[in-house]
């Protein structure tokens, strides 16, 4: 399939909080839902100036990228802050470390993000104390200090 450029410039986009952050406010467009794609997210952002793109997280197997088309932003990777700005490529590889983006400038930040959509990963929230058991269209959140590891020996 094919999606002329007039077409996504067109699409309005769903504007769309983080279910855990009021402040990770986005217009987003996905065209790789569009185009049919199930196993791969292919989204066009847009963050306005003082917003996120996202709560803090990580996930343990899905791996995640983005690429800056404009605007400047600050992309905290572990307990580091890094200025980016267009044309910058930011990975994040499955069981990385937490992420997230913040516009930290003048004008909106335009964005491709692209993501892994496996039938099943863990997204923590370390900033929140939370954890997201996420298998085949269900979500469980709990808070990760009530999380009881077991050995359960061989099955």
């Amino acid at each position: 399939m094919i999606i002329k450029k007039a077409d996504i410039e067109s699409m309005e986009g769903v504007t769309k909080s983080h279910f855990l952050n009021q402040n990770a406010l986005r217009n987003n467009k996905s065209i790789g839902d569009l185009a049919g794609l199930k196993n791969l997210g292919f989204h066009i952002i847009e963050v306005d100036p003082g917003h996120e793109s996202t709560e803090y997280h990580s996930h343990s197997y899905e791996e995640e990228c983005v690429y800056i088309l404009s605007g400047e932003a600050t992309a905290t990777i572990g307990d580091i802050e890094h200025k980016v700005s267009a044309g910058d490529f930011i990975a994040h590889p499955a069981g990385g470390e937490a992420h997230c983006m913040k516009n930290t400038g003048p004008d909106k930040l335009l964005c491709i993000v692209v993501g892994q959509r496996l039938p099943h990963d863990i997204v923590d929230y370390p900033q929140l104390d939370k954890r997201l058991f996420r298998n085949t269209g269900t979500s469980e959140l709990v808070d990760i200090g009530n999380i009881l590891m077991v050995n359960i020996g061989k099955k």
